[in-house]
């Protein structure tokens, strides 16, 4: 037999499916700024908010629609990615689903080059950064920064609701129910290996 921890482990999740479109990016900064408020830890919005900017913009490379902002009809199933910030004891992870097996590559970029710095931006931000690709399917890139406190919303006050604007609302479907899946997976394969 084998004796039960007594150690309390802290977990805080929240989660949101977007359109893969060039407007989900400013969303995924408020998701952060929103979420982050909430959980009371203000002095990592900035950095989690550019992490995550810099991965959904990965993600709607690899999946969505780049240059321009779809009309409502145009998105389908395959435009979608999922948003997650997951705090385990004493980290935050900044987590980005998509369908997309392809793995985002870290750019060689000069002074004049305008674009191909986010995952030079993750990397020097975040402790480590990877790639877990969830039974479900599709991969999801995530980064890890330390905490010096554990979240500390207000248990009785109001819940957190969010609202996805129309022009960033995935369409229903397996798909979404794919990143739903894959998002638990993380948050469960996390709890058991500390991830």
């Amino acid at each position: 037999m084998t004796a039960m921890s007594s150690e309390v482990r802290t977990l805080h999740v929240s989660s949101l499916h977007l359109a893969a479109v060039p407007a989900a990016v400013s969303v995924s900064r408020w998701f952060v700024r929103q979420v982050l408020r909430h959980w009371k830890l203000d002095d990592q919005i900035d950095d989690a908010a550019l992490m995550m900017s810099e991965l959904v913009s990965n993600a709607i490379k690899a999946t969505g629609f780049q240059g321009r902002q779809p009309k409502l009809w145009e998105i389908i199933a395959h435009h979608i990615i999922a948003i997650q910030l997951r705090v385990v004891d004493g980290a935050l992870y900044i987590e980005v689903w998509d369908p997309s097996l392809l793995n985002p590559v870290k750019q060689t970029v000069t002074a004049e080059d305008e674009g191909g710095r986010g995952l030079h931006l993750v990397e020097a931000l975040a402790k480590d950064w990877g790639i877990y690709r969830p039974p479900a399917g599709g991969k999801i890139v995530w980064a890890k920064i330390p905490l010096p406190m554990l979240p500390s919303p207000e248990l009785d006050g109001p819940t957190l609701q969010l609202r996805v604007p129309d022009d960033t609302a995935p369409p229903p479907g397996l798909v979404k129910e794919q990143a739903s899946i894959a998002l638990m997976e993380r948050v469960l394969d996390g709890l058991r290996m500390g991830l």
